[in-house]
């Protein structure tokens, strides 16, 4: 019988890998553990039976030796530069998270070190709109990924959300996330056998919270896998709200234990309510808060960091422009006086059979669509009518030839009538806003006469 020994490379199915474990079976038989070293099956890591498999062991002996015959011996450095990197750091410097392709301020740092400090980087990045959140989570995956804990990975996030997440990370870490749907899944599920769980396709993964929140239908697959890193983006959308548990919370609590590193990013975690924001940090630390009702700010030392803007303002040499903000009032025009005037005296019945209400509704998102703008205002007209004319007659309801009036009305108003219109082409055009449009900026209006 042949003696194994972890380290020992040998031949199998045409390949060559190297032993990493030996076990032995329940009939006597040795369990080869392997890692592939060439190139087709390069760190795969598979397991072989010895009685089933011919293992020819490669002898160091007889192995051939060639000379690197290149210039300086190019060759055999870029090699041992090889080697040397994909060694895994093992102490709390950054070595790889602050080379992304961005402009790093140093407070975007400050999250993947508090990380890395403890044994489960488990960690609620809460920096204000605009302080790069997403950014400060792809630094800590790329640190775990080069320690070797980022093999798995799952992003879940809102879905106007998932398209951008997934070009951060690809573009400025190189980290590929696949995007899973519905019918992604579904697809995935029909190439599969059964009782294979689709969740293990493919290791690195983005998903819609709203896709993974159907309990009937995932669950179990959930339940059953495991991930090396999870991002929750967006986490205030899965905190506890008073004493009910949204279906968003519990998929939350699920994917809390299905991992040892969990990263939650989130501008707005506490919604003034010290129980739903308790929620989020027993998720990342279920014996960080016994009291949700009553907890300070040591309790969740270690789990979450929050800066605004003015916290870093110092670090971040003027890339945070002031907001110049000044009320610009300008006077109706006789038209648009007119149009508001026969808004003011409409009263809506809407719809004949529905609640009183229901007019005062529409009314009211009507009247929103009038401060912005005659054109918005009509269009808000033309839907209603579309759907009103399909329905009644003139005769049948007085609305009709109410929205009709004020229409006709808005369709007076030129662009010399619309003021607000005016008052901005003036302001552009003046000395002291001096606008540049390479430049741009924002401009808010206010209505004196509305």
């Amino acid at each position: 019988m042949v003696d194994y020994a972890p380290g020992m490379r040998t031949i199998i199915r045409d390949e060559e890998w190297m032993v990493k474990k030996i076990e032995t079976n329940s009939l006597g038989n040795k369990t080869l553990h392997c890692i592939g070293i060439s190139p087709l099956v390069k760190d795969r890591e598979v397991i072989f039976l010895t009685d089933l498999e011919e293992i020819q062991i490669v002898n160091p002996a007889e192995v051939n030796l060639i000379p690197d015959d290149s210039p300086f011996y190019k060759r055999t450095l870029l090699y041992l530069e090889s080697q040397w990197r994909q060694q895994i750091p093992t102490d709390l410097s950054l070595h790889v998270g602050h080379r992304a392709a961005m402009d790093l301020m140093p407070y975007q740092l400050d999250p993947a070190k508090l990380a890395l400090k403890s044994t489960r980087q488990r960690i609620l990045i809460a920096d204000t709109v605009g302080l790069g959140k997403t950014l400060e989570a792809g630094i800590l995956m790329s640190e775990l990924i080069a320690r070797g804990k980022g093999k798995r990975i799952l992003v879940v996030t809102v879905k106007s959300m998932m398209t951008q997440f997934q070009k951060e990370m690809w573009n400025r870490f190189t980290i590929p996330l696949v995007r899973l749907d519905s019918s992604k899944i579904q697809k995935i599920r029909a190439n599969l056998p059964s009782n294979y769980n689709p969740f293990f396709y493919y290791d690195k993964t983005i998903v819609s919270i709203d896709t993974l929140k159907r309990d009937v239908e995932y669950r179990t697959h959930l339940e059953n896998a495991y991930w090396d890193i999870i991002v929750i983006d967006e986490a205030q959308n899965v905190a506890e709200r008073g004493d009910h548990q949204a279906q968003r919370s519990r998929l939350a609590k699920l994917l809390a234990d299905r991992s040892d590193t969990m990263i939650m990013l989130s501008a707005t975690p506490h919604d003034g309510r010290a129980k739903s924001f308790a929620s989020l940090m027993n998720m990342l630390d279920p014996t960080a808060i016994a009291d949700p009702e009553n907890y300070t700010k040591e309790d969740i030392k270690g789990l979450c960091i929050r800066r605004f803007k003015k916290d870093v303002k110092d670090q971040v040499s003027g890339s945070f422009l002031e907001r110049n903000i000044t009320l610009e009032r300008c006077h109706a025009s006789v038209r648009e006086e007119q149009s508001y005037d026969i808004f003011a005296d409409m009263q809506l019945e809407m719809d004949l059979g529905k609640s009183r209400g229901t007019g005062q509704l529409f009314k009211t998102s009507l009247e929103k669509s009038l401060f912005s703008s005659p054109a918005a205002c009509i269009k808000s007209i033309d839907a209603r009518l579309k759907k009103l004319y399909k329905k009644y007659s003139a005769d049948d309801i007085k609305d009709i030839k109410l929205l009709e009036e004020l229409r006709d009305s808005l369709l007076k108003i030129t662009p010399k009538d619309f003021m607000r219109y005016q008052k901005l082409l003036y302001l552009l055009s003046s000395k002291e806003y001096a606008w540049n449009p390479k430049a741009g900026f924002s401009l808010y209006f206010g209505c004196a006469s509305l």
